[in-house]
């Protein structure tokens, strides 16, 4: 069986399509990490957002979760920059 033959632009299209991957999964640790952070934070603000009851702690969560995402995506602190970096050189074997 012959190997099929991969051109230039498909290879460029592949590395392309795997640092929006790498990118995607970078921003999704950075906004977990800011989750945990806003958590930590202990921030009771949202209590008269949601009018307190028995849900409250889960659909907090939802906010808390969003808010992080939405930091994240708006730069955040950083932390995707250095993470996608470093699974760039991971995967590159460095």
């Amino acid at each position: 069986m012959i190997p099929a033959l991969t051109s230039p632009t498909s290879t460029v299209a592949t590395a392309s399509t795997n640092d929006e991957q790498l990118r995607q999964v970078a921003m999704e640790l950075e906004s977990a990490f800011l989750s945990e952070m806003l958590k930590g934070a202990g921030l009771r603000g949202m209590s008269s957002s949601f009018g307190g009851g028995a849900g409250e702690d889960h659909f907090s969560s939802y906010l808390r979760d969003e808010q992080s995402r939405l930091i994240a995506e708006s730069g955040g602190i950083g932390l995707a920059q250095s993470i996608f970096e470093a699974l760039k050189e991971a995967e590159n074997g460095n």
